[in-house]
């Protein structure tokens, strides 16, 4: 029998391109679906549009059931999954954003992955990106292009990944997951003391608890790159605004569980960062690029250091040093 799978569509002013979200999701190649939109204090016309589409044609009658959910006021992205948790009537979670889209085969694609590992809590695929709109002339590349040899590599325990993640958030793919519902509930859910950066605490906490990290090589959700987005990842700037929204996530998360040349590195690149941002040198231009590299990389104190420490024989299988 298939599982029943819910998809939680979480929305803030996603007004301009929910209703591409809410098609992507009713045009799966999955039946057996539950559909969840959890807005977050939106005050466009984002669940007017919801409701609409709703109402119109078999849109409601094609889901086992369908939840909408709205609150006052924003309370972060943390907080709008956690709604989505709660609000979930299956074991399985397909969290997308409302400017996002699943492909078709997302759903199905996911079930088979689950259904050959049964050991498999959370799972991530490959990511398609687009400029604007997901016509095939606005594609800008696949993430992760090739099949991950490090963090989501066969032969590393979910030990294995927390230390690397403590070292940096290398899952750029997110987007993609999927995650067995009971898991996020045993380790609190997400924290909501992080209202823009859900994803990387969350990554953290389960490969802590022992819970490893699945990939299967194939795309399953288009992103969206515009203006509008929360973190807009365009190519246009040197460090994307989550270099700088996640700081105080790997300061409570990362930083008591490193070395402390590496931590003190990461205040040196925040700061520089920092000053780039409010001078507006963070735009991608080659003296900026030349200057940032300068000042982060070459006036860093800590990064010889750590490259000394690096060659020493104590820390030849130290993984924070490999």
């Amino acid at each position: 029998m298939k599982p029943l799978v819910t998809v939680a569509i979480t929305t803030y002013h996603s007004a301009l391109y929910i209703l591409e979200t809410l098609d992507s999701i009713y045009e799966q190649t999955y039946e057996n679906i539950a559909l969840v939109v959890s807005d977050d204090g939106s005050t466009d016309n984002t669940i007017a549009l919801v409701n609409q589409w709703l109402s119109e044609g078999n849109h409601a009658q094609r889901f086992k059931s369908v939840e909408v959910i709205t609150v006052p006021k924003n309370t972060g992205v943390s907080a709008n999954c956690n709604r989505c948790i709660a609000a979930a009537p299956s074991d399985w979670l397909k969290y997308i954003a409302g400017d996002d889209i699943l492909l078709p085969d997302c759903i199905a694609d996911n079930v088979s992955f689950i259904q050959q590992n049964p050991e498999a809590n959370i799972i991530f695929s490959q990511v398609k990106i687009y400029q604007d709109t997901f016509e095939e002339e606005n594609y800008v590349r696949t993430m992760p292009l090739n099949f991950p040899e490090n963090i989501m590599s066969a032969k590393l325990t979910a030990a294995d990944q927390y230390q690397l993640l403590l070292l940096s958030d290398r899952i750029n793919y997110t987007p993609s997951s999927f995650v067995n519902k009971q898991i996020q509930i045993n380790i609190g859910g997400f924290d909501e003391t992080n209202r823009l950066v859900e994803d990387y605490p969350m990554w953290l906490q389960l490969t802590n608890s022992g819970q490893k990290l699945f990939y299967f090589h194939k795309p399953t959700v288009g992103y969206r790159i515009h203006s509008k987005a929360a973190n807009n990842v365009s190519d246009d700037v040197i460090f994307k605004p989550s270099a700088l929204n996640s700081f105080p996530v790997r300061k409570a998360f990362a930083h008591p569980f490193l070395p402390w040349e590496i931590v003190r590195s990461e205040y040196h690149v925040y700061w520089i960062s920092k000053i780039f941002q409010k001078n507006g040198w963070n735009k991608n231009r080659k003296r900026n690029k030349k200057l940032y590299h300068f000042a982060s990389f070459y006036l860093n104190p800590f990064y010889y250091i750590f490259a000394i420490k690096k060659r020493l024989p104590a820390n030849q299988n130290n993984p924070f040093y490999s």
